[in-house]
């Protein structure tokens, strides 16, 4: 009626099958997720390239500017440190 040896063999089968559907379901997730951080970095790659397109860009406008106006941006450089010093004073 019971067999104990019977019970044995398919519980051994059946960690087996388990150890072997985990085993393959990290390897799917893993290989999910790399394909996701790739992906990712590509999009952050581009975003820094635009980005750095962009601060190159008004860079040379800020340049120009100050080429321009000498004195005006030395007097705004000067009087916003004015007031950083005093707003970092007052804490």
């Amino acid at each position: 009626m019971f067999n104990s040896d019977r019970m044995s063999e398919e519980l051994r089968a059946l960690k087996v099958d388990v150890t072997r559907l985990l085993s393959t379901a990290g390897e799917e997730m893993f290989d999910s997720s790399k394909d996701r951080a790739e992906v990712l970095a590509d999009q952050i790659k581009a975003a820094l390239a635009e980005l750095g397109e962009t601060v190159s860009d008004e860079q040379e406008q800020l340049q120009g500017l100050i080429a321009e106006r000498p004195v005006t941006s030395l007097a705004s450089a000067f009087a916003l440190g004015v007031v950083v010093g005093f707003m970092l004073r007052r804490h």
